[in-house]
């Protein structure tokens, strides 16, 4: 590969602060690591990201560099032994492969082997969001394999330690590099990280570990699920590779508005239908609630658009336990169809209305004879 003037390598401008360049390492000393890039060229790249970030992470090479170039009569850039020994500032490989990636070897490549995450969105009616409910859901995923338990071989004597890198799942190559040597951490390349080797395969899985089925499952839905929420059941996700623990399913659910509840966060909102005598003269009426009904009193005068609060009469939050309340809003409705005699009624009374000097409309009138 042919040399590239380093700030170029580390996509960083010549006047780039130490904490810039060495963002710009670590993003593609962990882009391009061996053992986790695919391209065919990522270890000359991770070799090209390693050499620049040696001179110019070092404040006199830096300098150097920026002066003579890659013919710097005092070191020589391009001369094998002429270099730099380790990661400057890391404490060699071993530490900065941790600091990327949370471990090496075995532990990490047994975290990359666990089972993927299923989604799936569920619709649910109003009532079982706020009571809760059971549904059976039918999923399409890899199961272990009940005849090797996971471990892809024919028995247990199958099964033997990995004799390359002794069960750890990684090795150690050392490498003569113009830095010198090198020793990096890489997955095993006889038993894939595993740290054991399968003598014969499972005739089930074929060595797998695990097969694709249809099944059903039963989850529980906690009540007061709300439209948008997310329900986490573990381990129903995929499975996971020889035996790594499995994935977990997400379930986002969907709620059906109710004809006459609304839902505000934990609290219900209820609109009911009074009549003008029941609003003039007040009463007690008997209200649904999510739960069981309760009798409310309308106020003598009560005003169409009026809101009550019922304590404690919500929904209760799954999360935090907490229960909401319901308003009830009362709409006072205009009587129509009126028999004879009921319009004579109304026609009294508004007579009497009209004459009041304390009436809205004669207070309205007033207002604007002054």
């Amino acid at each position: 590969m042919a040399k590239r003037d380093y700030y170029e390598v580390l996509g960083v401008s010549k006047s780039a602060s130490s904490e810039e360049i060495k963002k710009a390492y670590r993003l593609l000393a962990k882009k391009y690591h061996p053992d986790i890039c695919k391209e065919p060229n990522a270890e000359e790249k991770f070799k090209e990201v390693q050499e620049a970030y040696e001179v110019l992470s070092d404040d006199q090479k830096r300098a150097r560099y920026d002066q003579y170039g890659f013919e710097d009569p005092t070191q020589g850039f391009g001369g094998a032994g002429q270099g730099f020994s380790g990661f400057s500032g890391f404490g060699g490989f071993e530490d900065i492969f941790n600091s990327f990636f949370g471990g090496g070897g075995r532990g990490s490549h047994q975290r990359d082997n666990r089972g993927a995450d299923l989604e799936k969105t569920m619709t649910i009616t109003f009532d079982e969001a706020v009571h809760g409910c059971k549904k059976v859901v039918r999923l399409n995923v890899d199961e272990v394999c009940p005849q090797c338990g996971g471990s892809g071989a024919r028995s247990k004597s199958d099964i033997k330690t990995c004799e390359k890198c002794h069960g750890q799942g990684y090795v150690f190559v050392e490498m003569q590099s113009i830095f010198g040597r090198t020793r990096t951490q890489q997955v095993c390349p006889k038993c894939g990280g595993r740290g054991q080797e399968i003598l014969n395969k499972c005739e089930r899985c074929g060595g797998k570990g695990k097969f694709r089925t249809t099944k059903d499952i039963t989850i529980n839905i906690p009540a007061g699920i709300d439209n948008g929420m997310t329900l986490r059941v573990e381990g129903k996700g995929e499975a996971g590779e020889f035996g790594a623990e499995p994935g977990d399913l997400y379930i986002t659910f969907k709620v059906t508005p109710h004809e006459y509840f609304e839902r505000e966060d934990d609290d219900i909102y209820l609109t009911i239908p009074i009549t003008f005598v029941q609003a003039a003269l007040g009463d007690e009426v008997e209200v649904p609630t999510i739960n069981d009904p309760v009798k409310i009193k309308i106020a003598a005068g009560t005003q169409s658009g009026t809101k009550l609060r019922l304590r404690g009469k919500g929904v209760k939050n799954p999360k935090t336990g907490n229960t909401g309340d319901q308003y009830v809003i009362v709409n006072v409705k205009t009587p129509t169809n009126l028999t004879d005699e009921q319009k004579d009624l109304f026609k009294k009374l508004g007579q009497t209305e009209l004459k009041s000097k304390d009436s809205a409309w004669q207070k309205f009138k007033n207002f604007f004879k002054n």
